[in-house]
Formats: C-alpha cells, sequence, structure tokens
C-alpha cells in the first residue's frame, strides 16, 4: 500500500483564460485530517474535484493511493461537496438506502447508529430539514464509507457554532485511522483544534504545507493568526474555484 494517499505533480487547472491552479505540488500520507486553507477563490474546490475524478487537470498529474485517477480511485474516495446535490424530495432513509446500494464500503448500521446519535429523523424530507441537519445527514453519509480518502468541502460553513463542533466531532471520531481526512475551509479559527497538517492556498499554489505545531512552534502563533497574515490583502469573494 502507497503510504502518499494524494500525490499531485505541476498541477494546472485552467477554466477558460483563468487559472484556477497554477502548478500545485503537494503529497498526503496516510492517518492524517489535513487542513486545506485559503480564501474564497484561492483553489480548493477545484483541487477537491481534480482529487476526487469530477475535473481532469489542465497540465500535471494527480495520484491517488499511487494510482491515476479513475474507476479504481473513485471506489475509495468519500467526497462531501459544499452544496447539497441530493432531491428535494428524498427522505433521510432513502438517501441511506441509496448509499448503501451503491457504494460497497458503506456501513449501512453504523450510518442509522450516527443518524441517532445525531437525532436525525430520516423520515423527513430533505426540503423540509434546517441547513444544520442537512449538514449532518450528508456528514454522517460520508463518513460512514470506509474510505481510503474523504474529501469535505467546507464542512462548516452556514452552520452555527454548536452544530461546527458537534460536525467536528463526527470527523473525529468516525474516520478510519489508516486513512486521510482534508476539510476544505476558511474558517481556520474553528477547525485547527482537529488538524495534524495544514496546507496554504493562495493564488492557486500551495504555499505552505506542514504539521500545526511545527507551524505553531516555528512561527511563534496559531495556524489560524498565520492564515490571517498571510491572506490579509485577500479580501476576494465569490466563486467555487
Amino acid at each position: 500500500m502507497d503510504e502518499k494517499i494524494v500525490s499531485c505533480r505541476g498541477l494546472v487547472k485552467r477554466y477558460g483564460k483563468k487559472t484556477a491552479l497554477a502548478g500545485v505540488d503537494l503529497e498526503l500520507e496516510r492517518g492524517k485530517i489535513v487542513g486545506l486553507l485559503g480564501p474564497n477563490g484561492s483553489g480548493k474546490t477545484t483541487l477537491i474535484k481534480l482529487l476526487c475524478g469530477l475535473l481532469q487537470p489542465t497540465e500535471g498529474a494527480v495520484r491517488i493511493g499511487g494510482k491515476p485517477v479513475g474507476p479504481e480511485t473513485k471506489a475509495v474516495v468519500s467526497y462531501l461537496p459544499d452544496r447539497m446535490y441530493f432531491a428535494d424530495w428524498m427522505k433521510g432513509h432513502d438517501l441511506v438506502g441509496l448509499f448503501a446500494d451503491f457504494y460497497k464500503d458503506f456501513d449501512r448500521k453504523k450510518c442509522e447508529d450516527m443518524c441517532a446519535r445525531l437525532e436525525l429523523d430520516t423520515g423527513e424530507r430533505v426540503k423540509a430539514m434546517s441547513k444544520g441537519t442537512k449538514e449532518k445527514l450528508q456528514l454522517a453519509l460520508v463518513m460512514c464509507r470506509n474510505a481510503q480518502l474523504y474529501l469535505l468541502d467546507e464542512p462548516i460553513a452556514g452552520v452555527d457554532p454548536a452544530a461546527r463542533d458537534f460536525i467536528l466531532n463526527t470527523i473525529i471520531t468516525n474516520y478510519n485511522e489508516a486513512s486521510t481526512v482534508v476539510i476544505s475551509t476558511h474558517l481556520i479559527g474553528d477547525i485547527e483544534k482537529v488538524l495534524d497538517e495544514a496546507v496554504f492556498l493562495k493564488e492557486g499554489k500551495a504555499v505552505l504545507h506542514d504539521g500545526v505545531d511545527v507551524i505553531r512552534e516555528r512561527e511563534g502563533k496559531s495556524v489560524d493568526a498565520l492564515f490571517r497574515e498571510v491572506f490579509r490583502t485577500d479580501g476576494r469573494e465569490g466563486g467555487e474555484a
């Protein structure tokens, strides 16, 4: 088994004349919780979509567990998008059944138990759920796969502080310790306490990748404080890149 669950070499992604990723070199080991950190428009969502095979690189290469992105790697990646993609007429238990039918590595019993602990009414339709409830349901579905790589795109955006803590605790206590979790966010202060490593994306480039304890010791400040310093002139909003 390749120790590097993610390997990117010279990764470039362009949308027409816009460059979302400008030559990313990145390696992630197994057994880590990694923060993919950057302001809106820095390339976080683009990188995640390349890792899970939803996009193809313009240049460069991506490998998951030593293999090029394709059907084999997609089977070991569990992806939480930044927007819910389920039909709003579906009920929670419909989605649990869908995941059980579609993913061989999905643990239905674990998901049903997690939904109960999260006090989710799986008989409720998606359209009747609050944003926080939808986030919890999506997270339960994604984290109850026995995957090698979990890609969570903005899992705590738009939910209240109590829900954020609950979601982060769910991530910590339910992922496979032989796998890696990548959490994309710009809300550094909320997730720093759970991270092993941090990757800073700025203008489509990985400008920093290190252990959070190393960063704190070397810089004499928190990852959140360093993030604010590095990106203090970045006031951009909007865009999925």
